[in-house]
């Protein structure tokens, strides 16, 4: 079927372009006109903190919405400060009137200088965040600053935004897509040597990816897409792009080196590399859009942003490219890059492979002991990553939200950025009884540094209470206080007060995603098993490379925990003090290497695989696997490597994370893994490698990766026999 599919690209690639660039084309204008806005909702249903919102909800309207903090610092002694105070007021008032449901001063400051504005908003649609009216009333706070030059004693005032919405909204860079796809030029350039066939991967991982920015925008409308959806969208469609396209144009200049002219060379490599290609993309594909078993909203919209952006350069890499190539045909080669060597003097580096690889074999028990405990080593500070959701702290400080937590922080405490709610439902005088046992029970708490004075609902059906933790929201010490609190006000009477707030939603979140990620962590360790299995017709060849991709795991858990600890890594990085990791991070990051690790050990395989069943010698078929894919592999881990590396070059923290977490799993995958551990445990457990039971093998179905090369110039004759006889 690969086969007809690549003859027909090839024979119509102008109708294949068009159709192409249409898809763009229409994407992109279907967005603009109908795409959603970016969103993301940490509260969980059934959870405390989710109980506790839809009480504010339906019984305190006013104060379910978000909360905006405009915190200002200015001389009380100071007429002038409060004009500028009740100007600030009236002008948040106005700013937005359909969304601001209330201004009103925050008590309790410990400095006089110091003051917050609580901007209460509307509840809004969908967890969808209202870009303009936010952006309104930042700009209003913004306003109140007074103008840049100015001297004197009456220039003494500062105003700054804080709160999760404004965060949301605020100018972040997030990384630099355009410095990984330079250096995946340059290696291109180095892998290649020719202009054109650098080109090519480029040109489909950049289409691929406009599609699938246009249909995330399209997602958006329907499901939560969070707003780093865009940045793990441009990693993986980059990454994985460029390097199918890498996999099937290897594939067609071996066909031109082999004499086969481009039309044979084009259906070869789709039939084999992109036949890898396809399992291996579909493998990436059902990993990630494994996250929507967690029954997290926004992980749903990211699942199938992430994924479809993988699926749309996978169908490009067998489809657009054998067009492309079409066009291209016989010149793939020109423009040659003059330092480079060509592919006729490229013998050194398969001889190279070659060699190591049999070095290897030679002695496979020291090099699998070695390699084992680099990775164990590497995965060890895993056992000391915290989980939990960083706050606006690590922001820099050229950012309001920062300024705003550092304002906060220095007027009330760091728990003022993230206070709890104590919501009851209870009315009369057994409520306000019930509510102010409560209160009593939270001030006696364990890290909290005052509670605000409860008020009743509107309807008087309800009461409220405002709880302040000494602690800021990333805090571990905070995750105790609301367990203490929890527990305090659990025995404090019968009435159902629930602890809830933005801070608790996002520990009830992580503590939800903590408990799953064991189960979803086996249910893709065991499905990717028996793909495998099938494709490979063996155990130990996919049970070996389930615990070798744990390892790589591990190793980049252990690496991401060593940043996010502080210490000489962080400040590496760009991450200087320590913070938690949020607990879709690890999930993620998970479901992505996971399946990316399959796609090298699904090319490498299989090339082995062909050998082996060609030779029928375990020690040669992975000596001469190695080495036939020791150029691609590199160049596209390469790739990979400086696509997500670029992304420690922006300034949000857990994009960092996910960046050198995705980086450090490939680069040694790469390395340790394939170019260790791969021939030393295949060398060691021999022609058990493909040991397996006649009786699976008569009810599993036969798949085949590679395909088969040796069959493809009958299989074009005969195709274009029967296409001669349609047109005569």
């Amino acid at each position: 079927m690969l086969e007809r599919l690549a003859d027909f690209c090839y024979r119509r690639r102008w109708r294949v372009v068009a159709l192409w660039v249409v898809g763009l084309i229409g994407t992109l204008v279907l967005s603009g006109a109908f795409g959603g806005e970016f969103r993301m909702d940490f509260t969980n249903d059934g959870s405390e903190s989710g109980e506790a919102f839809e009480l504010l909800e339906e019984r305190f309207p006013a104060r379910a919405g978000d909360t905006i903090y405009a915190v200002y610092r200015g001389d009380p002694a100071d007429p002038a400060t409060a004009e500028r105070v009740a100007a600030l007021t009236a002008g948040l008032e106005s700013a937005a009137p359909d969304f601001v449901e209330a201004v009103a001063p925050r008590p309790g400051s410990q400095r006089p200088d110091i003051g917050v504005l609580e901007v209460q908003t509307a509840i809004i649609e969908d967890n969808e965040v209202p870009t303009a009216e936010v952006e309104a009333i930042v700009d209003v706070i913004k306003a109140a600053n007074v103008p840049e030059g100015c001297v004197g004693d009456a220039c003494q005032f500062q105003a700054e935004a804080g709160g999760e919405m404004v965060m949301f909204t605020e100018e972040q860079e997030f990384g630099n897509s355009a410095i990984g796809l330079i250096m995946a030029v340059v290696i291109l350039l180095v892998a290649f040597g020719s202009v054109i066939a650098a080109g090519l991967p480029i040109l489909i991982a950049v289409l691929g990816l406009g599609i699938a920015t246009g249909v995330m925008m399209l997602i958006a409308r329907v499901l939560q897409v969070p707003d780093f959806a865009p940045q793990m969208a441009d990693m993986m469609g980059i990454g994985v792009g460029i390097d199918y396209a890498l996999f099937v144009i290897a594939r067609y200049k071996q066909g031109l080196r082999d004499g086969l002219d481009p039309r044979q060379s084009v259906v070869r490599a789709i039939d084999t590399a992109g036949r890898a290609v396809l399992f291996a993309g579909a493998t990436v594909v059902i990993a990630i859009l494994g996250l929507m078993v967690m029954g997290i909203g926004f992980l749903y919209g990211m699942a199938a942003s992430v994924s479809f952006a993988v699926l749309v350069v996978m169908l490009a890499s067998i489809t657009l490219l054998p067009a492309l190539l079409g066009f291209v045909g016989n010149t793939i080669d020109r423009f040659h890059i003059p330092f480079v060597k060509k592919d006729s003097e490229r013998g050194s580096d398969a001889n190279l492979a070659y060699r190591w690889s049999r070095i290897v074999q030679k002695r496979p028990w020291p090099a699998a002991i070695a390699a084992t405990i680099v990775l164990v080593a590497l995965a060890l500070p895993a056992l000391d990553l915290r989980l939990g959701f960083p706050d606006a702290s690590n922001n820099p400080e050229t950012m309001t939200t920062r300024r705003a937590f550092d304002l906060q922080t220095e007027a009330f405490s760091a728990g003022a950025n993230g206070p709890l709610l104590l919501v009851s439902d209870a009315k009369g005088e057994a409520g306000q009884a019930a509510m102010g046992a409560a209160v009593s029970a939270a001030q006696a708490t364990e890290g909290v540094a005052f509670v605000v004075p409860p008020f009743e609902s509107p309807a008087g059906d309800a009461m409220l209470a405002i709880v302040i933790p000494t602690t800021g929201p990333q805090e571990e010490e905070t995750e105790r206080t609301v367990s203490r609190l929890r527990d305090a006000i659990n025995t404090s009477g019968d009435v159902n007060i629930y602890v809830g707030g933005l801070t608790a939603a996002m520990v009830d979140q992580n503590n939800y995603l903590v408990e799953r990620l064991p189960w979803f962590i086996g249910a893709v360790v065991v499905l990717s098993f028996l793909l495998l299995m099938v494709v490979f017709r063996s155990i130990l060849v996919p049970l070996k490379a389930a615990v070798m991709n744990l390892l790589s795991i591990g190793a980049a858990y252990g690496v991401v925990s060593l940043a996010t600890n502080g210490g000489w890594l962080g400040d590496l990085v760009g991450i200087p003090e320590p913070l938690p990791v949020p607990g879709f991070i690890p999930m993620m990051m998970f479901a992505i290497l996971f399946g990316l690790s399959m796609d090298y050990e699904v090319f490498l395989l299989s090339r082995i695989r062909e050998e082996y069943d060609r030779t029928g010698d375990n020690a040669t078929a992975v000596a001469d696997g190695l080495a036939s894919t020791a150029r691609v592999i590199t160049a596209a881990a390469a790739i990979m490597v400086s696509v997500f590396g670029a992304f420690l070059l922006g300034d949000i923290a857990f994009v960092k994370m996910v960046g050198l977490g995705l980086a450090t799993a490939i680069f040694v995958d790469a390395t340790i893994v394939r170019m260790v551990l791969v021939p030393a445990t295949m060398e060691l457990l021999g022609d058990r490698n493909w040991w397996y039971p006649a009786w699976l093998d008569r009810i599993t179905p036969r798949i085949s990766v590679e395909g088969h090369a040796h069959d493809l110039d009958a299989e074009l004759a005969r195709v274009i026999d029967e296409e001669t006889a349609k047109t005569s």
